[in-house]
């Protein structure tokens, strides 16, 4: 461990012990140093983690949601790309903010798939019934086929992958969230798309 994470674990074990109020400057410094063990591999450092910002996070992911199927969906995508990208943050950096970018970004994601839905709703008569449900049993089916084939990839390809094809994040964006720069994005999603059909061709499946 390097001696700046060393010396912010020697502030917090300094702390008076039993303290239920602590500042948002304190609880940043915590979540910071969970972050930095977790990625040194410390599992319960990142299970502790993740348990204290859950909370916070639903506290933002309302002030865009009125669903609460919707809140709780918005957690569950912010909790995913922390966990996909992780390594990528900068524990010499306040993790609070790094934390809320990406709430943000998930969240307004969100609202833009929602919006595209809604725009292209459209009501069924009766006689599409048999139709829809059999194109949705084949979608579905094709989907999972797809999300095992990426789980396949090595993890900077699977990185690319979700958020350039299935968020539909611009160029610009998968590189902010990601740290990674555009060029090794370009080059990170034509070698996945690549792997991704000889993988599904392997398996015989289209």
């Amino acid at each position: 461990m390097s001696e700046e994470r060393g010396d912010r674990l020697k502030l917090v074990s300094s702390r008076p012990a039993g303290s239920d109020i602590r500042s948002t400057r304190h609880r940043d410094l915590d979540w910071t140093i969970l972050m930095a063990r977790a990625q040194d591999g410390d599992g319960a450092a990142y299970l502790r983690l993740l348990q204290e910002i859950t909370p916070y996070l639903r506290s933002l992911a309302v002030r865009y949601h009125r669903d609460p199927r919707d809140v709780e969906d918005t957690v569950q995508d912010i909790l995913l790309t922390l966990h996909s990208i992780r390594e990528t943050y900068d524990p010499t950096r306040p993790f609070a903010p790094w934390l809320v970018g990406i709430a943000n970004r998930r969240a307004f994601d969100r609202l833009r798939r929602q919006g595209r839905q809604r725009a292209h709703e459209f009501p069924l008569s009766s006689e599409h019934d048999a139709v829809a449900t059999s194109d949705n049993i084949e979608e579905a089916a094709n989907r999972i086929h797809l999300e095992g084939a990426i789980s396949d990839l090595p993890p900077a390809q699977q990185q690319a992958i979700n958020m350039l094809k299935l968020k539909e994040m611009s160029l610009k964006e998968a590189a902010s969230e990601s740290g990674m720069s555009i060029t090794s994005l370009k080059v990170a999603t034509h070698r996945a798309l690549k792997n991704l059909r000889k993988i599904l061709l392997d398996r015989g499946e289209p």
